[in-house]
Formats: structure tokens, C-alpha cells, sequence
């Protein structure tokens, strides 16, 4: 079997079986077709060496690929070759010897209470785009910690209890329940009510069954919903630029920093491991050594 057709199996495999999540596959899709043209994928597979995994490898940190790039890419490589020895189409996996590089420590970027107000502000106070639709946005993604892609599809029948909570499908196409606090809850009715005066009763009929549209009635991907924020967070409007995973990351901090158990946060975000969430409780120790610093007489403030 060839590389190529190795690669278009795997990708299947993964879709079709495993339940992969469609993000998932595209990164993969893109590391593996790479390697692909590296390597030529015309060779057959159990010709591929550790040494040609190296210098692809190599290859990329001369690019000056992020850390996180290049890890991600070896684990597209190490699934690739670990399913190739699973159905036998080689003997010996070159895989195995790969080592991840090394990472920087980098803390998730989260908002404070307040840019987090003034951000969701933005919609009625600018009408930049669609007020309503944009703020119920805002306030449904810091209610709930959701993925921007668990949002986009959220459709009518995930809501429940008055739309005070949802079930959404996370990565794994796990599903969990994630809920919404009474802001959240009155800016969603309150976009529904202004989509249905929006659309004819026909054109209603006939839209995807998404909560979150566009002008036209389809579906809000998460790219769309990320240029939405990115143009409120920008010089238009909080000159603040963020992502919808901020308002994930402030979820996580703000709910340990104001003593919610982690194991019920892991579960609200949808980690598979805790090691995950425990990155936010780093983030709360360096915002409470930054306010210490400052308040502390002896803190150097005026030094």
C-alpha cells in the first residue's frame, strides 16, 4: 500500500469509525498530506523510515513551525503508522521512537469581569452586525464555557428547562449538559424573538434548525461566529481583539477562582483529562500574585 492511499484510509477510518471530530481530521488531513509531499507518497508505506520521519520533522522546525504545530503533527504521524501496524500493513512501526519537542508555557488568555460587560455591550451599542443575534452570542459562550463549534450547532431540540441549560456534542462526540445564567438565558429569548420577526412564517419553515443564522437564515459556522467577535473586540468596537475561546478560558478562571470543585469544570468544559482544567488553576494563582504584589505595602509598587 502506498503512503497516499495509506493517508485516505486512515482519514476515513477516522470518520467513519472512530467519530473523529471534523476540526480533528481536517489538522490531520493537512499534517499528513504535508508529510505526504515530503516523503512522496508513492513509496509504499513500510518503506518509510524513522529517518524520514526526523528530517520531515526538521524540516518544519526550519520553517520555525510553533512547538504546538510540530507536536500536533507528530501525532498525526504516530496515529497514521499505529494504524498501519494495527491492520498489518507494516511490520515495524517508525513511529514509536518519536519524542515531542518541548513546549512553552504559556497560560490561557482569559478577560477580566469587566472587559467581559463591555464586550457584550458592544452589539446594542455599536449595531455593527445583528444586535440581538450577536449579543445572545456573547453571553451564551461566557455562560456556558461552550466550544465555538459546540455553539454553532447547538440546534432547538439541545435546548431544555426553559433554555436554561443545553446538551451539546463536544470532541469524541461526547455530549454533556452546559447551562445558562438568567443573562444569558433573556439575551437568547429575546434573539428569537427578533428572528422571528426577521424571517417570513415560509422562510421560517424552510431554515435549518441551528439557533444561530445569518441574515440569510443558514447556519452561523464557527468561523463566522469567531469574525463576529473578532470585529467587536476590534477597532470597530472594544479595540480589545479576543476569540470565542477566550470567553471559554474566562469561563474556566472566573468558576475556580470563585470556588467551583474542578472536577465539576472539568466536566461543565468537557476535558477528557484534568491535567486540562489545571492549567486555569494556574491562571488564578498568578492573577492572585499579581493583585498581592500591587496591594502588599512591602509588594515594590512603588519601588
Amino acid at each position: 500500500m502506498t503512503l497516499s492511499d495509506a493517508i485516505d484510509e486512515f482519514l476515513l477510518y477516522l470518520s467513519s469509525v472512530r467519530g473523529v471530530s471534523e476540526n480533528t481530521i481536517a489538522a490531520y488531513k493537512n499534517d499528513l498530506h504535508r508529510f505526504s509531499q515530503f516523503a512522496d507518497g508513492n513509496r509504499t508505506v513500510d518503506s518509510i523510515t524513522l529517518e524520514d520521519l526526523r528530517q520531515c520533522i526538521g524540516s518544519l522546525s526550519r520553517q520555525k513551525r510553533a512547538a504546538a504545530s510540530i507536536n500536533r503533527f507528530i501525532a498525526a504521524v504516530r496515529s497514521l503508522f499505529a494504524y498501519c501496524r494495527k491492520f498489518q500493513y507494516i511490520l515495524n512501526n517508525p513511529a514509536l521512537e518519536l519524542r515531542t519537542v518541548r513546549m512553552p508555557v504559556r497560560l490561557p488568555r482569559f478577560m477580566t469581569g469587566a472587559e467581559v460587560d463591555e464586550l457584550c455591550r458592544q452589539p446594542e451599542k455599536k449595531e455593527l452586525l445583528w444586535a440581538k443575534r450577536d449579543r445572545a452570542i456573547f453571553e451564551m459562550l461566557y455562560s456556558s464555557g461552550c466550544r465555538v463549534s459546540e455553539l454553532a450547532s447547538l440546534t432547538f431540540s439541545d435546548l431544555a428547562d426553559g433554555y436554561r441549560s443545553a446538551i451539546v456534542t463536544g470532541k469524541g462526540r461526547k455530549d454533556r449538559r452546559v447551562y445558562f445564567e438568567n443573562d444569558a438565558r433573556q439575551a437568547l429569548v429575546e434573539y428569537l424573538s427578533d428572528r422571528k420577526k426577521f424571517f417570513s412564517d415560509h422562510h421560517l419553515r424552510d431554515m435549518v434548525k441551528n439557533i444561530f443564522v445569518n441574515q440569510k437564515g443558514t447556519a452561523l459556522t464557527a468561523h463566522g461566529i469567531g469574525w463576529i467577535v473578532a470585529r467587536y473586540s476590534g477597532s470597530d468596537g472594544t479595540n480589545h481583539r479576543v476569540s470565542p475561546h477566550s470567553f471559554r478560558h474566562t469561563f474556566a478562571t472566573q468558576m475556580l477562582a470563585g470556588g467551583a470543585d474542578i472536577r465539576a469544570v472539568q466536566e461543565m468544559l468537557g476535558h477528557a483529562s484534568i491535567s486540562t482544567t489545571q492549567r486555569y488553576t494556574h491562571v488564578t494563582t498568578e492573577r492572585l500574585i499579581s493583585v498581592y504584589t500591587k496591594a502588599h505595602p512591602h509588594g515594590g509598587k512603588n519601588k
